[in-house]
């Protein structure tokens, strides 16, 4: 009675909110406009404000005329000074917190300012609309009566200089008020262990016999954890273990691929699944609709955003627009400005619009992370999509993959060489690999045209990857983690050849 009770008082709370969403759902420019306004006012006297003169931009297009685009390799010098202690750089109030990102495909970590306001106005809000957006769909909710098991990254936070770094979702545990852990499992403690094995061992032990409602993590990561939950068990299923257990909160990369293993681990008409995206320079988007595939962009967290056409993209005839001139159905590149003093930064990341009232996205992959050495502009959507199609028609379950270009070679044509792990494997993997490569030319039109009678490209050449590679390639490369990726696309080969290599 008490936990209904409290479940219908915090409900009532978190659906508050939606007022001020219906407020940029109405007014998306206006909002955007003034926030972009109020960030340079903010940082008129910072260096970077001084720089660009601040104090006299009153409109986005000056803004946009006198701000370059710009990378991390841009900012790093200046982010470097901020960590050093050195304040009044690219933001007016001191920031204490870096995230150390953990992207698979650079050596050299990247170190992402989070403000004070970017904690509280972005990451911590993003959080509570996500439950907001939720039990605004779903009135029946109990998410209250239970907890919430969260897998996030597994990086210590240290500190050097008066600031602190570590993996974002680290960051944002460190600084939940005590309150919080209470409506969460594992404990701060174990969700904070740094060594991945020993902490997978931990969670099981700790969460498979809570009350667990909801689940928050990354796909690919998330799924080892719950198979560990159910060869603990001996369930057959996760609804054995957690029948109370409605809905789970997935980010970070596309769950195209897992989406049929989650079903099965969940097999429940009634069990929902949530999509958000967020990354360490901030949150940007949350699906507000059951059974939707895309997000809605989220306009008042503190970020401005501007989009660059990938037909432009690196090339002389760049263009970059704000979110009035966006298109529907086209990719683009996102360039934000934050509450953290990212100015104009590129993220690296693509989406398409799928609505333009409201704005609402979809993640189609990453700028650097798509394949496009003979003109077939692959992305890793298209990819996603096309695996997840074939395994479904072949039942079977994929556990990670990467693709890479067979360069063209005296008179031999180029191809797309593909490495899949199979949870288990296709009983006729050439007509798989046959499949497949139809399923991509449907979905991409550039890569048939390319197939097309075999002019420029062969048929994909697929090779099957033994158990637990992946694995053993990102523990090598110590990314073992929650928020570690594997780099699906590439146009060089440096990734696969090693694969290859361990693969032998």
């Amino acid at each position: 009675m008490a936990l209904s009770i409290i479940n219908s008082i915090v409900s009532w709370i978190l659906k508050k909110r939606i007022h001020q969403i219906e407020l940029f759902l109405k007014y998306p420019h206006d909002v955007q406009n003034e926030l972009l306004l109020n960030l340079i006012q903010r940082s008129k006297y910072t260096e970077i404000g001084k720089k660009y003169d601040f104090s006299s931009v009153l409109t986005y297009q000056q803004f946009a005329d006198r701000v370059p685009v710009s990378t991390y390799e841009d900012l790093e010098p200046m982010i470097e000074r901020s960590r050093r202690g050195e304040n009044n750089i690219f933001w007016a109030e001191p920031i204490k917190w870096f995230a150390k990102s953990s992207g698979t495909t650079n050596a050299k970590s990247k170190f992402i300012p989070v403000s004070a306001d970017a904690l509280e106005n972005c990451h911590y809000k993003a959080g509570k609309d996500m439950l907001c957006l939720y039990l605004n769909n779903n009135e029946d909710s109990q998410l209250f009566t239970g907890k919430s098991l969260r897998l996030g990254g597994s990086k210590e936070l240290y500190e050097d200089n008066n600031t602190v770094f570590g993996d974002l979702s680290a960051i944002l545990i460190d600084n939940l008020p005590f309150w919080a852990e209470f409506s969460s499992t594992p404990s701060n403690k174990v969700s904070l262990m740094n060594e991945w094995n020993e902490k997978m061992k931990a969670i099981v032990k700790e969460t498979k016999n809570e009350n667990v409602t909801s689940l928050v993590g990354v796909p690919s990561w998330l799924l080892v954890l719950l198979n560990n939950v159910l060869n603990d068990t001996g369930a057959n299923n996760l609804l054995e273990i957690w029948p109370n257990a409605e809905v789970y909160f997935h980010g970070g990369i596309s769950f195209d691929p897992y989406r049929d293993q989650y079903k099965k681990l969940f097999p429940s008409d009634s069990f929902k699944f949530y999509e958000n995206y967020n990354a360490s320079e901030g949150f940007f988007a949350i699906q507000d609709r059951n059974n939707a595939d895309d997000m809605l962009l989220m306009l008042d967290y503190g970020i401005f955003y501007e989009f660059i056409p990938m037909d432009t993209f690196g090339t002389s005839k760049q263009k970059t627009v704000s979110l009035a001139d966006v298109e529907m159905e086209k990719n683009y590149a996102i360039v934000i400005t934050t509450n953290s003093g990212l100015w104009r930064y590129l993220i690296g990341d693509t989406v398409r619009f799928t609505s333009l009232s409201p704005y609402r996205i979809r993640i189609t992959g990453r700028t650097k992370h798509h394949i496009n050495v003979f003109g077939e502009e692959l992305m890793i959507e298209n990819t996603d999509k096309a695996l997840a199609k074939t395994a479904n028609e072949f039942n079977v379950d994929i556990v990670e993959y990467t693709v890479a270009p067979i360069f063209m070679k005296d008179k031999e044509k180029g191809a797309h060489e593909w490495i899949i792990e199979f949870r288990n494997v296709p009983e006729k993997m050439h007509e798989f690999t046959v499949r497949l490569d139809e399923n991509i030319q449907k979905l991409n039109s550039d890569y048939e045209a390319k197939r097309y009678n075999s002019m420029t490209l062969n048929q994909l050449k697929l090779h099957v990857a033994k158990p637990n590679l992946f694995h053993l390639w990102l523990s090598k490369q110590d990314k073992l983690g929650g928020q570690n990726k594997i780099p699906r696309l590439s146009n060089e080969r440096i990734y696969l050849e090693q694969l290859l290599e361990m693969n032998n």
